[in-house]
């Protein structure tokens, strides 16, 4: 069974750093797309990032660029959101989803509904 855990999550002072992972289990981690997203309380959920199976190829939402950089290990079966620069409007629930696709067009990678499995989401809270 497909399964997605998050981890990494926590408070952290502006301007500080985390790394969050999203480790993959009961499946080949490299056959599938991911997408990071977040959901502020309030507000709708909103995609932070997006990375094809191989790695090669990585949107971020403009908000992000710059200060958070996905990654992913494919031998290990997981994938990770550096977040540098961290500000109190990145404060959210983060999510790491799977597509079952390899690649997912910039249009299509930024919709939850293109995603097949979500894991249970860690939360960030950037705060002095």
């Amino acid at each position: 069974q497909l399964q997605l855990v998050e981890s990494g999550g926590g408070l952290v002072q502006p301007g500080g750093s985390l790394r969050l992972s999203c480790a993959a289990s009961g499946f080949t981690g490299d056959y599938y797309a991911i997408g990071w997203f977040r959901q502020a309380p309030g507000k709708e959920r909103e995609v932070v990032s997006c990375i094809s199976s191989s790695g090669g190829s990585i949107y971020y939402v403009d908000s992000v660029k710059g200060r958070f950089t996905a990654s992913r290990d494919n031998a290990k079966n997981t994938v990770y959101l550096q977040m540098n620069s961290l500000k109190p409007e990145d404060t959210a629930v983060y999510y790491c989803a799977a597509a079952g696709v390899r690649y997912l067009v910039q249009a299509l990678c930024i919709m939850p509904d293109e995603y097949d499995v979500w894991g249970q989401g860690t939360q960030v809270t950037v705060s002095s």
